[in-house]
């Protein structure tokens, strides 16, 4: 294993943490169809797990609510 996936994976279990129940069940499931957790974004007093799969960005707010068309800017 590479120490960028190494990097990769710890940041991934950093961030599952700042997940709660609801969004652990909803990023599990999008998980199956090959998105994987990029961030958590926290935002007042919630959080916004965002995932990428290819081209293709999903959001899970709160309530564990998957949004498939969300509208977040990615800095690179």
């Amino acid at each position: 294993m590479s120490n960028e996936r190494r990097q990769m994976d710890k940041d991934v279990h950093f961030f599952w943490d700042d997940l709660n129940l609801a969004q652990k069940f909803s990023v599990a499931e999008l998980q199956r169809y090959g998105y994987d957790l990029l961030f958590v974004r926290h935002i007042a007093d919630c959080s916004v797990a965002v995932l990428a799969s290819g081209n293709k960005m999903a959001a899970i707010d709160m309530e564990g609510q998957i949004d498939v068309e969300p509208n977040i800017v990615l800095r690179h």
